[in-house]
């Protein structure tokens, strides 16, 4: 990071020098103005990192100018000065977007924290903003993909959370990439170089997961022949992913709570903790609230974790990202063969339409099994998994269906009474359900063709009011009440 450049703004000579002394011993490059008109002339020639400003100004007050810069320049650090008598413009300041004020008059060990604080800020915000640039641009194995509105969401948090320390519990569905979250977060963080360190909750042996994560010494059971260091130890100031952390019996959870909080595990069989310094990081693909309120989590153990939460979103959630995942598959299946690998289009658009339970997971498995079926380089809807082909055939008789359903429908509107079958005859000519026009032609009101299409479709159903009302899309209740509203008796003749 370079140097910083810093703006101080206030009218008030002795300290606008003062601020700008102690700034340039800090190491900041540092500009000063004394009204608001002469901080818009340096600003448009040297933009500020940290802005050092006096809500008091003449020529126009402070509020304004911070106005201009957040909308202006918003990744300008902004401090605000002002006297005991205006902490509330210091309050609508911080409200706007100012990021810390300082109350005249204030000692000079104040200052210097408050620009210390800026710029760290200045340089985590700049660090976030290029990681989430890089976490968008990347491609390949390893990295997250995918450019819809749900991923830069979470390009934004992986980008805050990547240079904290913090306990970040990751969800999501199965499939969806928890592991590969978490391995960004650690590997895009301050302790890249030191060691990740996943731990299956789920897949451990019941009886050797307190071993497995807090060690044992040796002869401290059957079979100890020798001491192991637990994986939450052996991490040495790396991270800890706990995957499927949902799994992990209730007398485990209550000593992993305790080994978070204390910083420490005692391996088993010993008397002496050993010191952990390592992040963790936890997932699950399960309700951690429901199962607190069920008894089958520690509340206190996920609100340990839960200090920062980052939801994956599905994949059926992300369709836009489809096309760019099965290319990022199909090349690395080209690379691996040597052969030319595309997809259909009807192939791929049947793909982005598929809901995905098994999220990404699936979709990769997908495409290397149609690599591995095809015969020629194109892939076709026949060389999909099944389950892909068969949401393709129910989709296409849903559409049969209904469309089916349209033209019955239409047809028993469309149709002329049969007067051998005791049919419905249509409005007499006085009836006030018609409307004359001008050149004879007679309008029929919408209740009336209802009235029409309830009627002809019970006639050619033989009297089957059920069948009658479900071609008709109307509830059993609803044509049973139409019925009586036409003055016709259950039992009357051609609508039985």
């Amino acid at each position: 990071m370079g140097i910083h450049h810093l703006l101080v703004v206030d009218d008030d000579e002795p300290v606008r020098n003062a601020c700008c002394e102690i700034a340039r011993q800090m190491g900041f490059a540092v500009h000063s103005a004394e009204s608001v008109p002469a901080a818009r002339e340096v600003l448009k020639f040297q933009p500020a990192d940290l802005l050092l400003l006096d809500l008091k100004l003449p020529g126009g007050g402070g509020l304004l100018l911070l106005e201009e810069i957040r909308a202006i320049h918003p990744e300008t650090v902004v401090m605000v000065m002002t006297a005991f008598a205006t902490v509330s413009s210091a309050v609508e300041a911080m409200r706007i977007g100012a990021a810390d004020y300082l109350t005249k008059p204030f000692a000079l060990t104040e200052l210097r924290n408050t620009l210390l604080r800026a710029a760290k800020r200045r340089q985590y915000d700049v660090a976030s903003r290029h990681l989430r640039e890089k976490l968008r641009s990347q491609k390949g194995d390893g990295h997250i993909i995918g450019n819809s509105p749900e991923m830069e969401k979470l390009y934004r948090i992986l980008a805050k959370v990547a240079f904290s320390t913090h306990p970040v519990l990751i969800l999501g569905e199965s499939g969806t990439g928890k592991e590969m979250v978490a391995r960004t977060i650690h590997f895009n963080g301050h302790n890249a170089r030191k060691p990740f360190v996943p731990v299956d909750c789920g897949s451990l042996v019941p009886t050797l997961i307190e071993s497995e994560l807090f060690g044992h010494v040796k002869g401290a059971f059957t079979g100890a022949n020798r001491s192991k260091e637990g994986l939450l130890a052996s991490a040495e100031g790396g991270t800890v992913f706990l995957d499927e952390i949902g799994e992990l019996p209730l007398d485990l959870q209550a000593k992993l709570l305790r080994a978070l909080q204390e910083k420490e595990v005692r391996p088993v069989g010993s008397t002496q903790a050993v010191p952990i310094s390592a992040r963790v990081l936890a997932a699950t693909n399960r309700d951690l609230l429901a199962m607190v309120e069920q008894g089958q989590f520690r509340k206190d153990l996920y609100f340990r974790l839960n200090v920062v939460n980052l939801k994956i979103p599905p994949l059926r959630q992300r369709k836009e990202d489809i096309p760019v995942l099965a290319e990022h598959f199909l090349e690395r299946k080209r690379k691996e063969t040597g052969r030319s690998l595309i997809l259909s289009d009807e192939a791929l658009r049947w793909m982005i339409e598929f809901p995905w339970p098994g999220n990404v997971r699936e979709l990769e498995h997908a495409i290397e099994r149609a690599c591995a079926l095809s015969s020629g380089p194109v892939l076709h809807m026949g060389d999909l998994p099944t389950q892909l082909q068969d949401f393709q055939m129910n989709a296409r008789q849903s559409l049969i269906d209904q469309r089916e359903r349209q033209i019955q429908a239409q047809t028993a509107v469309a149709s002329l009474p049969d007067q051998s079958q005791g049919a419905y005859q249509g409005p007499a000519a006085n009836d006030t359900s018609l409307t004359l026009m001008e050149n004879g032609e007679r309008i029929i009101s919408i209740a009336e063709l209802e009235k029409q299409a309830i009627l002809n479709t019970i006639r050619q159903l033989h009297g089957d009011k059920l069948m009658a009302a479900k071609l008709l899309q109307i509830g059993k209740t609803t044509l049973y009440r139409k019925l009586k509203e036409y003055g016709i008796a259950e039992g009357a003749e051609g609508v039985q």
